[in-house]
């Protein structure tokens, strides 16, 4: 099954089981799964929306719960630790710590009306704190999952990202402003990175090359994605 039937893409805004639509005695006395898309505000390169990693995890939470009725999806996280994309306007970033305590305390609340709850992040920053989060949490006997959505691509807003958002959200991205940047492997570039932030390795903003991307192949990569949440959705059950 495609995440969007119809038009064979998945939406970024289709309203699905959500949390923020419904109603307290909805949710009163039901065994359901919170999926919390974890996203940031920070600059993708000069043709992709601050926005993107939120959006992708919202559309990713979505899409799993068209998939099964016990997932309900919480309103997005949408700001996380980004300080390596500071030096590019529009970038918001609230720093891992205050990324953590946020997680925790989401959680903590939840935790009295959903017995699980799973962490759905689509931003590589976030991965210190949610794991620190989850230690927490878990040392609570609260349970609690974190998924780092796994794209298997380029680093950040080249073909792999772009190629998701024609999928996703077509409307938003500004292919003619497309521009390639330090196409080195993250693992080869990731110390330089930490210690000197996106804008000294590549003054666009981005860490690939999104010169061939495709709303297929954003299809593809989004539909595996989803694939492997929902088996381990599966195994958690």
């Amino acid at each position: 099954m495609t995440p969007q039937a119809a038009a064979g893409a998945p939406s970024a805004a289709t309203p699905t089981a959500e949390l923020a639509t419904a109603s307290w005695p909805e949710l009163q006395d039901r065994d359901l799964l919170l999926c919390v898309p974890v996203g940031a505000t920070e600059q993708h390169g000069p043709h992709l929306p601050l926005g993107t990693d939120t959006m992708l995890a919202t559309a990713l939470a979505e899409h799993i719960a068209r998939q099964r009725v016990d997932v309900v999806v919480a309103p997005a996280v949408p700001y996380g630790s980004s300080g390596e994309h500071q030096s590019f306007p529009g970038t918001l970033s609230i720093g891992q710590r205050a990324t953590e305590l946020l997680l925790i305390e989401l959680c903590r609340s939840a935790s009295a009306t959903f017995r699980r709850i799973i962490l759905l992040s689509t931003h590589g920053g976030n991965t210190q704190p949610l794991r620190r989060a989850h230690a927490t949490l878990r040392e609570e006997g609260r349970d609690v999952r974190v998924h780092v959505a796994d794209w298997r691509g380029d680093a950040h807003a080249g073909r792999t990202e772009t190629s998701l958002m024609l999928a996703v959200a077509p409307e938003l991205v500004q292919s003619g402003r497309a521009r390639a940047g330090d196409t080195r492997p993250l693992e080869h570039l990731i110390d330089e990175l930490r210690a000197r932030g996106v804008r000294a390795l590549s003054p666009s903003g981005v860490l690939g090359d999104p010169a061939d991307a495709g709303a297929d192949e954003g299809r593809e990569l989004f539909e595996a994605a989803a694939d492997r949440l929902l088996a381990e959705l599966e195994d958690w059950a």
